[in-house]
């Protein structure tokens, strides 16, 4: 694998975090291995956790994406004359789902970084 191409091994990382998603830390495995295939054995940990951070960043797009979808077609779904309280409602939803995208975000970036620190230290020590 060529560690010089950052990106290629941060999507591979990526990739790898949502095909590891149902074990809970898809994340730090997907950063590990994105960390693993970008150091040649002497990167520093700042690599690692940089290319880790980058996977973990690019695994959560598709969750920002739908949550865009989502709150950008939902008004449009519903009927444009209903009372108050349901408008309401429906904007409490999206600022409660905006803070729990936001935090699912920052939980999958800071685990893939913590993943890429430990897979630059798994390729050093292999």
């Amino acid at each position: 694998m060529d560690t010089e191409n950052t990106l290629l091994n941060a999507v591979v990382g990526a990739v790898a975090s949502v095909l590891l998603s149902f074990t809970g830390i898809g994340p730090l495995l997907g950063g590990a291995v994105a960390g693993y295939l970008n150091s040649d054995g002497t990167a520093e940990s700042g690599d690692g956790l940089r290319v880790g951070a980058l996977s973990g960043f690019i695994a959560s797009i598709p969750i920002v994406g739908l949550l865009l979808v989502g709150l950008v077609l939902l008004p449009f779904l519903g009927i444009f004359a209903f009372p108050l309280e349901v408008g309401l409602t429906v904007g409490v939803i999206a600022v409660l789902t905006v803070i729990a995208v936001l935090g699912g975000v920052g939980y999958s970036v800071v685990l893939s970084a913590l993943g890429g620190l430990l897979g630059v230290y798994l390729k050093e020590e292999l």
